[in-house]
């Protein structure tokens, strides 16, 4: 899919990405969602799908943090405070550990539900506010919540049929 440029390119984006997504995490046998076999999110480190939904439940809820400081006039910590741009690896590792407690159809649950208010709340802009500017550096608020929403989510597909595939699931 191209990238969104945007309002309604980005809803269908997300949406259909979202979706396959879902239908892939419905493939993972129960009794595997938390089998640390699939290549992690930082280099030599293994992940379980389990810890690939916290991984991405962990970046939605960032972009709503986002969105949430800058709806209030607040200053935005990119892209979490803490953590500078090269160390997303350190990042997802916090990610994982957040949501570890969080049972696996609880944080697909959890997954739905920042989409669902992300989605509501491009809702509340119009074109030029989420293309018409930069909003961090030079990309837009539409970019960034791409980059966080609907790229992750296909990459994760894409991991995901690999690892179902490796385990005669797919």
């Amino acid at each position: 899919m191209a990238v969104p440029q945007n309002k309604d390119e980005l809803l269908a984006a997300i949406a259909l990405e979202s979706g396959k997504l879902l239908k892939a995490l419905d493939d993972v046998a129960p009794d595997r969602v938390q089998m640390r076999t699939m290549e992690g999110h930082a280099k030599g480190t293994l992940m379980s799908p389990c810890d690939l939904v916290a991984y991405l439940t962990g970046w939605n809820e960032l972009v709503l943090k986002w969105l949430e400081r800058d709806a209030a006039g607040e200053p935005i910590d990119f892209p979490e405070t803490g953590f500078q741009w090269n160390e997303l690896g350190k990042l997802a590792q916090k990610f994982y550990r957040d949501y570890a407690d969080v049972p696996y159809p609880a944080l697909v649950a959890r997954l739905e539900a920042a989409k669902g208010r992300i989605v509501e709340a491009i809702g509340r802009h119009d074109d030029a506010a989420l293309y018409g500017r930069p909003w961090y550096g030079k990309w837009t608020m539409g970019r960034m919540i791409q980059f966080n929403t609907s790229s992750p989510y296909a990459n994760a597909r894409g991991r995901l049929r690999k690892w179902l595939k490796s385990q005669g699931s797919a």
